[in-house]
This record gives structure tokens, C-alpha cells and sequence, in this order.
């Protein structure tokens, strides 16, 4: 349908970075200035400047001011359109030909500051807005293979591929920062030990120690920054693991693969709803059916209770049924025995003989991997072996994964104050604590004055020691 042309003396101005490195937007800055200098130089008024700061007009991704800009054009605000090359406005064909669409019916003028002007309004203005579409769209292709082979081949050297400063390294991704490996392995060692991502973020944040950008910690970075193979001194490409890098590990792998293992357990991963509160909550178990007790409030001016989860065959005073349990853990760690409690209970792990098998499983697949590149093999036998190997390499990691535990109570026993060391615990590790020395089974307790004369049934708490 055809449209009343657009006024071609009222103009508007768009701006875009891919990415922007230096931060501020000078890159947009400096777009800007030259496109007014060529405004000025053409006679033309610029009502707006539209701006998409570090967005890629090739990922596709949406840009907002530039979809504000042909909502504009569609409405006919402006007649030109001024840009500092055609490729700021698109470097995909689909968004050229709806460009196209836009400003063909009124014709609106496209004017560049390296590419000169465009006459969309014609076949011949249209083809070579289309080639030179055709020339940026290699432009980038060309430069993303580049960038890819580069990478490849500094994962195959075991060099770091690039991109924001790592925790733990400086911006080389290679020479260690100190202060910042120690706390990668104080936060691997705690969180070992039963202590929550939250507990341990919100330590180094009371402690003033920020992430590699300065910002604070979370759970959740916390936890991203300690899974990272790099920290065991694993190269990652492509989201897999890619063999040993050149940087020296924060971690030796045992750790950081127990860890790993520690932090993808589901039963972890805490909602918004579901984050433990007291020391007790599904750590007792019922002394009538074995389930978990959970805790409850009738209401503010009634005291939090105990219950059991599933069957409510017992219900107890938290606060009380806690202050009990803390008192019978203080003083078994208080035992002249209690160093006993630093023995391993579970059967050691032959750590180098699980690494050994992982190096050669790694080794195996990346000979196939040759082998099947260079013809030797065919699919099937390619995919057949690839999936014992890959089977062995499971395996080793799954034994890796168990090797290092860290016992919740070595900071305990043995304290000149058992009591101080405990209350300084956080919540997280007081529950693994818990958790790790004994089984609290609840039983109902006797109704009314006991004797003694409190209403407290102790007998009604039964401890079975680990």
C-alpha cells in the first residue's frame, strides 16, 4: 500500500557495539559525534539518537532501541536514517529485507558516515544494500571462524582461551592471586564439611573479600566459581572438560571433583520455602515411625514445636528439644574419647589409581577421536568403543567424586572451649555436625510433672552415637 513519503530533512541517529571493552560507552560516543558532524554537513535536523550498547546485530538477539527505531519509521517520523555504517543497523539478511520493508513505502533515506548514502526506494540503492549485507555477514563469519581456531588451539597447548579475569588468577588466567586461592580452598574445605554456599558467601562478604568484578558474593556465584574445572587445573572447551591446563590448580582434582559431587547434590539446592531454620529440622528423626521431624508455629504468641512430618505421632518444644541436644553434643565432644571421632569411617580410596584410569580413559577417547577423523574408523566402531572408553572415564570420576570428605567436628575436639567453637558455627555446619555424630530419635513424652519436678521428659530423647 502506498504510504505518504516521510520528511526527509527530519532525521534520526543509530548507534550500536558489539561489545563494548572499554566500558561507558565511548565506542557509542564516538559513532554518535561523527554521525551529527554528517547531519550538520547534509542540512538535516535529528530529532532522537538511537542507542543498542553492546549488543551483537549478527546473534540475533533483540535490540530494543533499534526495534523502537522502525516502530518509529513505520509511524513516519523521520525520512533519513543516519548511521555510521550499514553494518550498525544489520548484519543478518532477515533483518536487511524487514529494514527494507520499512523504509522502501516512504522512502526513507539511509545515509552512512564510511559507506555512504543508500536509495532503498530503488532496485539499484536496494542490491547494493544487499551486497554489502552479504560482504558484512562474511565480514563476521570469517572472524568467528578465526576467533574459534584460535581458541582450539590454545585449548590443545592447555593455554587459557580468554574472557573476564578469573577468580583466583590474575588477567592473564594464569598467574595466581594469593590471597584469592586461599579462599577458593578455605570455601571448598568448608562447604566439605556441611556448611552452606549462603553461610560461606555471606562470611567473605562480612570479611570484605569481593568477587574477581568487586561485587559481592551469593550463593549461587559462590557456587558457579567453585565448580569451575580451572580450579583443579582442568581446561573447559565448549562446556566439556578438555585435559590439563598450564596454570597450577587451586585444588588438587580429588577435592575439587568431591566437591563438585557435594555442591550437585539435589537435596542441597535450597528453595526460598525450604531453607532450614533450626538445628533439629529433618535431622530427628520420630521414635514411633522413623520419619523426620519438622518444625511448626500455631502463631507468634505460641512457641515453635517439633513434630513428626508424615504421621504427627510426637510433638516437642523446639527450642527446648534443641538446647537438650546441644548440651549431649558438648559433652560427648568433651569426652576424653572424643578424638576418636576424627577417625575415617569409610573405606579409603585409591585416588592415584582412580586418576591413573582417567588419564588413560581420556588418552583412549582422544585416539579415537584421531582415529575416526583420519578414516581408520568407521561410525559404529567409532561409537562402540568411544562408549567403553567413555564408561571407564565415568567411573574414575564417580570414584574422584567420593574420595575427599572433610569430618565436620575436627575444628571441635579437642578446643580449650568446645561451647565458644560451637556457637561460633554457623547454622549449616552445626546441622552437618549433627547430622554426622548421632541419630536423635523422639519418642512421646510422659504428660505432666516429672520427677524432679519439670515437666521436661528426658527419657523421651533417646541418642544413638555414630
Amino acid at each position: 500500500m502506498h504510504k505518504e513519503p516521510a520528511d526527509p530533512q527530519l532525521a534520526c541517529i543509530y548507534c550500536r557495539m558489539s561489545e563494548d571493552r572499554e566500558g561507558g560507552g565511548l565506542g557509542i560516543d564516538r559513532q554518535r559525534e561523527d554521525c551529527e558532524e554528517l547531519a550538520q554537513q547534509l542540512g538535516l535536523k535529528v530529532i532522537r539518537v538511537y542507542t543498542d550498547n553492546d549488543l551483537s546485530a549478527y546473534s540475533g538477539k533483540p535490540r530494543p532501541d533499534y526495534q523502537l527505531m522502525l516502530d518509529d519509521l513505520r509511524r513516519g517520523i523521520y525520512g533519513t536514517v543516519i548511521a555510521w555504517h550499514t553494518d550498525r543497523l544489520h548484519r543478518r539478511p532477515t533483518e536487511l529485507e524487514e529494514y527494507i520493508d520499512v523504509c522502501e513505502p516512504r522512502q526513507i533515506q539511509t545515509r552512512t558516515v564510511k559507506a555512504g548514502s543508500l536509495d532503498l526506494a530503488t532496485a539499484t540503492g536496494r542490491m547494493i544494500a544487499r551486497q554489502l549485507g552479504v560482504q558484512a555477514r562474511y565480514e563476521v563469519e570469517r572472524m568467528i571462524e578465526r576467533q574459534r581456531r584460535a581458541r582450539e588451539q590454545k585449548v590443545q597447548r592447555g593455554e587459557w582461551s580468554g574472557g573476564p579475569r578469573p577468580y583466583g588468577w590474575e588477567e592473564d588466567g594464569v598467574t595466581p592471586v594469593t590471597e584469592e586461592i586461599a579462599v577458593i580452598r578455605e570455601a571448598a574445605e568448608a562447604i566439605l564439611a556441611g556448611a552452606s554456599a549462603r553461610a560461606v558467601a555471606a562470611d567473605l562478604n562480612l570479611r570484605k573479600l569481593p568477587t574477581s568484578t568487586g561485587a559481592r558474593w551469593d550463593g549461587g556465584s559462590l557456587v558457579r566459581m567453585l565448580k569451575r574445572p580451572r580450579n583443579a587445573g582442568i581446561l573447559q572447551h565448549r562446556g566439556e572438560e578438555a585435559g590439563p591446563s598450564k596454570w597450577d590448580a587451586a585444588l588438587d582434582e580429588a577435592t575439587w571433583r568431591s566437591l563438585r559431587a557435594v555442591l550437585d547434590d539435589p537435596s542441597r539446592i535450597p528453595s526460598s520455602s525450604n531453607v532450614r531454620k533450626y538445628l533439629g529440622s529433618g535431622i530427628y528423626r520420630c521414635g514411633v515411625c522413623g520419619e523426620g521431624l519438622t518444625s511448626f508455629s500455631k502463631g507468634k504468641d505460641h512457641p515453635p514445636q517439633y513434630k513428626c512430618r508424615k504421621n504427627g505421632c510426637v510433638q516437642r518444644d523446639l527450642a527446648r528439644l534443641d538446647k537438650w541436644v546441644q548440651a549431649a553434643l558438648i559433652k560427648r565432644l568433651q569426652q576424653p574419647d572424643a578424638a576418636d571421632l576424627l577417625a575415617a569411617r569409610e573405606e579409603p580410596v585409591d585416588v592415584r589409581g582412580a586418576q591413573a584410569e582417567l588419564l588413560q580413559a581420556r588418552a583412549t577417547l582422544d585416539a579415537l577421536a584421531q582415529a575416526f577423523g583420519a578414516g581408520d574408523l568407521d561410525m559404529q566402531e567409532w561409537r562402540v568403543a568411544r562408549a567403553a572408553a567413555r564408561a571407564r572415564k565415568e567411573k574414575a570420576e564417580a570414584v574422584l567424586s567420593a574420595a575427599v570428605q572433610v569430618n565436620p567436628v575436627a575444628g571441635l575436639v579437642g578446643a580449650e572451649d568446645v561451647w565458644a567453637g560451637w556457637t561460633a558455627l554457623d547454622l549449616s555446619r552445626q546441622r552437618a555436625i549433627l547430622d554426622w555424630m548421632v541419630t536423635v530419635r523422639v519418642l512421646r513424652a510422659k504428660v505432666g510433672r516429672q520427677p524432679g519436678g519439670k515437666y521436661w521428659d528426658p527419657d523421651a530423647v533417646v541418642f544413638e552415637w555414630k
